[in-house]
């Protein structure tokens, strides 16, 4: 039987250093916890078109393709199969503005190396692999593959 991945895209919006989070709130899934801007992958569109139309629909920004560079990309496991792709952003135009205050319980910036301890489980790995120039992991699976 052939997967049916869900693919979905997450922002690291840089400034100084320093990673934009997104405190989850009232959507049932790991509430009260940091994420980042991220969003699911639409019928026939790309995955960088994906996380433009994210990142003006959820914070108000408009950012290029030219600045957007994918870091990691994690096949993850929980109730379905996903594939998870991280990417990067240090230069966008527009003020940063929560636009969904019915999910998102606040933005902040924080620094990459000390992280919120309620920041979601697969986020935090997610963000150690791109720390150590990993460009690929999986999480949730019965069996996978160890980080060498």
């Amino acid at each position: 039987m052939k997967s049916k991945a869900n693919v979905n895209v997450y922002l690291l919006l840089m400034k100084e250093g320093k990673l934009l989070l997104s405190l989850r709130e009232n959507t049932g899934y790991e509430d009260n916890k940091w994420s980042l801007v991220s969003g699911h992958q639409e019928e026939e569109e790309s995955a960088l078109y994906a996380m433009i139309r994210e990142a003006k629909e959820e914070i108000n920004i408009d950012v290029k393709e030219s600045d957007l560079q994918v870091v990691h990309t994690m096949h993850r496991r929980t109730d379905r199969e996903n594939i998870d792709i991280f990417i990067k952003c240090s230069n966008w135009q527009g003020e940063i503005n929560n636009n969904e205050p019915e999910k998102c319980g606040g933005l902040e910036f924080h620094s990459i190396d000390v992280l919120p301890t309620n920041i979601i489980g697969y986020i935090k790995e997610a963000i150690q692999m791109i720390n150590s120039k990993m460009i690929y992991s999986e999480f949730g699976w019965k069996k996978q593959l160890q980080p060498t």
